[in-house]
Order: structure tokens, then sequence, then C-alpha cells
């Protein structure tokens, strides 16, 4: 195999003023985590409400959650980028309209078509997590909470959320490190996120495997510190003798 080995890749001058290759992974890890946690916010706050309506007692709202998921679930990721990208803005008010395509740049309405569509999408898997999370408690639990004369938003709220959020903990860490690893999808749509910055410095210098390395390794450690983060949580939130608790 001839090929020309160079690990130091990174720290080699752009030819850009004082940069340095490593300084464009920097900017590329930047925005990935920007992304990430705009999307996962969205994901988080939105998937938490879309899973609660679908297990409320209200058929309207548990329609409008179940329509959700279905679309929102069994359209792929990228179709998803590309619609709000090219696509929603064609229908927005004349004067946001105008803002989104005149005023904002190509770089910042991709960065936020991403982070939206990213969070929509994981949106979609939150919700199903924090409904079968709610679906595993026991029945009885909730009967007696209404038979003590709770209503439905003082049971979810004193019952049923605390117990279900700490019982779906490990499922929402793998939708957390997917939400990230998603991120990469966003360089398709003109974000100059690591994956886009990695193909531009494999193009410019030849050192594909080196620098392919060195964005896998970057993954790694972010979400084995994102896992072990959850982890820690778990185990603080933990209740003894319950579902996510000890035996």
């Amino acid at each position: 195999m001839n090929y020309s080995w160079n690990w130091g890749v990174l720290f080699q001058s752009t030819g850009v003023g004082d940069s340095s290759y490593f300084n464009w992974i920097l900017t590329g890890l930047g925005w990935l985590l920007f992304i990430a946690i705009v999307a996962w916010s969205i994901a988080f706050v939105l998937g938490s409400m879309l899973g609660i309506m679908r297990t409320l007692p209200n058929k309207t709202a548990r329609a409008i959650g179940t329509a959700y998921v279905t679309i929102f679930r069994n359209i792929p990721l990228l179709i998803q980028l590309f619609i709000w990208f090219y696509v929603v803005p064609n229908f927005l008010p004349a004067g946001l309209k105008d803002w989104w395509i005149n005023d904002l740049s190509a770089s910042t309405s991709a960065l936020i078509s991403a982070s939206i569509g990213l969070g929509l999408f994981t949106a979609a898997r939150v919700c199903e997590q924090v409904r079968t999370g709610i679906e595993a408690l026991p029945n009885g639990q909730i009967n007696a909470g209404y038979a003590m004369g709770f209503s439905t938003a003082k049971l979810y709220r004193y019952i049923i959320l605390p117990q279900s959020f700490r019982t779906i903990l490990p499922p929402l860490s793998s939708e957390l490190t997917n939400c990230v690893k998603n991120t990469s999808v966003a360089s398709l749509v003109g974000v100059a996120e690591i994956i886009s910055q990695m193909k531009t410095i494999s193009e410019y210098t030849q050192n594909t495997i080196e620098i392919y390395t060195y964005v896998t390794i970057i993954f790694i450690v972010i979400n084995i510190c994102l896992i072990q983060f959850m982890t820690f949580l778990e185990k603080r939130l933990r209740i003894p003798g319950t579902i996510a608790g000890d035996k």
C-alpha cells in the first residue's frame, strides 16, 4: 500500500493566516455541539409533551401524538432536513421569508434548519420512550391517585412522570447519543460541522485515514462522556424497590 502516513496532519498550517487544520476541527466540533444541544432541547421538551399526550384519556390529544410519531418516524432524517432547508422557507409569511432568504447567511439558515429538523425527528423517538415509561407503571397507582382525588394534571406531575422518567433514563441515553451522531447529516445541507470539516481536510491533505480516525475518536469520547453522565443520573435518581431501582 503506497500511502504516506502523517498523524500530525491536524497541526499542519492551512495556508490561511496562522490557522492549522486543528482549528478547523475545533470549529466543526463547536457547530456539532451547538446543533446537538439545540436539537436535543427541542426533542426532549416536545417529545415529552407528545409522549404524555399519547397516554392521556383525551382522544384528540392521543390522535395528535400518534399522527406526529407516524409522520416523523417514517420519513428519513435526510429528507426531513432537505424539506426544512429547501421547502419550508418558501411557505413562510412574506416578511419572515424575506428575512430568511435575504438577511440570513446560507450557513446560518442551514444551521437553524438542521437544528430544527434533527430536533423534530428525535422528538418522535423520545415521545415513544416517554409513552412506554408511562404505560409501564402499574394501573393500580393511577387508579389510587384518582381515588384520592388527584386531577389528571396532578396525577402526572406527582405520581406518573417522576417514576416514568426514572424508568426511561437508559433508553433516553441511547436517544441522546443518536442525536449527537445524527448531527453528521447536517453537513449535507451546508453546515460546516465536524464531518464537513473532515471531508475538506481530507481533500486538501489526502491523509484520509488519519482524519477519519481522529473524528471517530472525537465522536467516541463525546458519547462515552454523555453515557457516563446519564449513568450517573440513573444511579442518583434510583428508588429502591421500583422498576428503575435496585432490588
